[in-house]
């Protein structure tokens, strides 16, 4: 206090008063790393010989809106086309002034008045010439791809990703459809997850570490607790003391299936008093209904069971990622224990705030203890590993530890296209054919438009093939055959009509887009987006389709 009068209470920074909302979401090392990222934006070729449909554009554009909006480090976009008529009818990020000029300079000077905070800058090479810099892709975190664009570029910057290690996001946006595709690393390794909280519950009550039993001492005698300490026990404890009954009449061991649960759940339930006020104990009522979810033996889960398998977990070297070395060091913790660390966290429950504040103490400390075991296995794999450009630190172990159980590797894939060689991506296709109602006809009609668009940017086809029946209906025919594998009979006849269908949508527009399909979609790309820069939640795996004239959406594992 100065003068009498207290000091104030320092509030929220101008920063967190901004981000407030994103924050919750993914917190301040989700933010940290969004602002450390820069994204490059493929946006066009340029335009198609002869035409003034221009190809890609708004899609791309509103996806870089929803990164710049929540404060992405910084953005690039590569875009040889310059501003049209068409382009002020659909792209909110140009205006009449701009007409003429380079879309990808005047895209980026809007975009940057969204967030001061954000460094934008543009090319208007194409991207074919920019990949002739080895170094080019480095400085990027993420690639977005906004087609459709000539095959020989996608080819060449989903390569030069897939070598440096780089996500990226191939988006298309034709009329009522839109579709896109995430290309991940080979291994992506997701530490916080987020799955559902009640599945990261982990309290340990069919084999209680010494501390935690130990707290069953005030509760050795529920039949001498007055109805206020009796109502108010916490539930952990209540399950903990009947299992010590129930051990000590079934040879020491918990009940374990369904028949045995359900008959310690009533013996559970015959504990409460039902003269009290309330007519019931709201404490007992929780630990009947904790019985099945919680009185289960410690398993490890297949996820991380295929962690500890991997080869980058065991044959670990002076280069390995920092996700690897703590994986390692997890799984020796396994191996002693039998058990990955306490996450730590204990449920809202019924209780006197003294005795729900020291059962969480009891967690919390015994948390602490299992991180810091794999923190001191991590330094001394450092150790024997010798000099590391980026050491492990430790809060990068703590949060590790504490979702452990959930911790996932995705296993990605180049962006799916339909070719003789890509076997998965072809049996996916006929099995969804079964489905009448599957979205997958337009997949193949955005793969079909691709290589429409290719013939005309390379000259083999006039500017008049993208309403040309004739060449329509040649390469869904050439698709289909790809797709069939020489087997006809393996694609059904009403494929074909489902495809021409799909295909008389994008044929209606002539490959253009609409703004509020693109715009949508933007939302769908940014959020994968931003699950790729943060680390955070699952991304998907790997391609989705919308169709905005029954507004539904379906993911494909292409």
């Amino acid at each position: 206090m100065t003068d009498g009068f207290p000091v104030a209470l320092v509030g929220p920074s101008s920063k967190e008063r901004r981000y407030d909302r994103q924050l919750r979401l993914w917190a301040a090392s989700g933010q940290q790393a969004l602002e450390q990222s820069r994204v490059l934006l493929v946006n066009s070729d340029g335009f198609i010989d002869g035409s003034n449909t221009p190809v890609g554009g708004v899609a791309g554009v509103e996806t870089l809106k929803n990164l710049v909006l929540p404060g992405v480090g910084g953005f690039t976009i590569v875009d040889p086309a310059v501003v049209s008529e068409t382009d002020l009818g659909i792209n909110f990020f140009l205006e009449e002034s701009s007409l003429g000029k380079p879309r990808a300079q005047e895209t980026c000077t809007f975009l940057k008045e969204l967030n001061p905070d954000v460094d934008g800058d543009f090319k208007t090479e194409p991207i074919s010439e920019l990949l002739q810099h080895p170094d080019f892709l480095q400085n990027y975190k993420l690639v977005i791809v906004s087609g459709p664009i000539k095959r020989s570029s996608l080819d060449a910057i989903t390569y030069s990703a897939e070598q440096v290690g780089i996500p990226l996001i191939y988006v298309r946006s034709v009329g009522f459809y839109s579709s896109f595709s995430l290309q991940l690393p080979v291994e992506f390794p997701i530490v916080e997850t987020h799955p559902d909280p009640e599945s990261t519950q982990d309290l340990r009550l069919v084999n209680p570490w010494p501390e935690l039993h130990a707290a069953l001492s005030q509760v050795t005698d529920l039949e001498a607790l007055d109805d206020h300490d009796h109502g108010h026990v916490p539930y952990i404890l209540i399950l903990l003391h009947y299992l010590e009954n129930w051990k000590s009449e079934h040879e020491g061991k918990a009940p374990e299936t369904y028949k045995e649960k359900t008959a310690f759940r009533e013996l559970v339930r015959s504990g409460a008093r039902t003269n009290t006020p309330e007519g019931g104990e709201e404490n007992f009522d929780e630990a009947v209904g904790a019985v099945l979810k919680s009185i289960n033996p410690w398993s490890l889960r297949s996820n991380i069971r295929e962690i500890f398998e991997m080869e980058q977990c065991t044959d670990l070297n002076a280069t390995s990622d920092n996700f690897w070395i703590i994986a390692s060091a997890l799984k020796a913790f396994h191996a002693k224990y039998g058990v990955l660390p306490l996450p730590g966290s204990v449920p809202d429950m019924k209780a006197k705030s003294a005795d729900y504040i020291a059962l969480q103490n009891i967690y919390k400390t015994k948390a602490r203890q299992d991180v810091d075991e794999v923190l001191s296995t991590v330094r001394s794999i450092e150790a024997q590993l010798g000099t590391r450009t980026v050491p492990v630190t430790e809060k990068e172990v703590e949060v590790f530890s504490k979702n452990a159980s959930h911790v996932k590797v995705i296993r990605g894939r180049l962006v799916p296209q339909i070719s003789a060689k890509a076997g998965q991506t072809l049996k996916t296709i006929r099995n969804s054919f079964g489905n009448p109602d599957s979205a997958i006809a337009k997949y193949v009609a955005f793969e079909a438009l691709d290589i429409i668009v290719d013939g005309i940017q390379n000259g083999h086809l006039p500017s008049t093939a993208l309403d040309d029946d004739a060449t329509w209906n040649a390469t869904i025919e050439r698709l289909f055959t790809t797709i069939a594998e020489g087997d006809d009979s393996a694609v059904e006849g009403e494929s074909h009509e489902r495809v021409l269908k799909a295909a008389q949508e994008i044929r209606r527009t002539e490959g253009g887009e609409l703004h509020n399909i693109s715009s949508l979609t933007g939302g769908l790309v940014s959020q994968e987006a931003l699950k790729v820069l943060t680390r955070q939640y699952v991304p998907l795996d790997n391609t989705c389709i919308f169709d905005g004239i029954s507004s539904g959406s379906e993911m494909f594992r292409l």
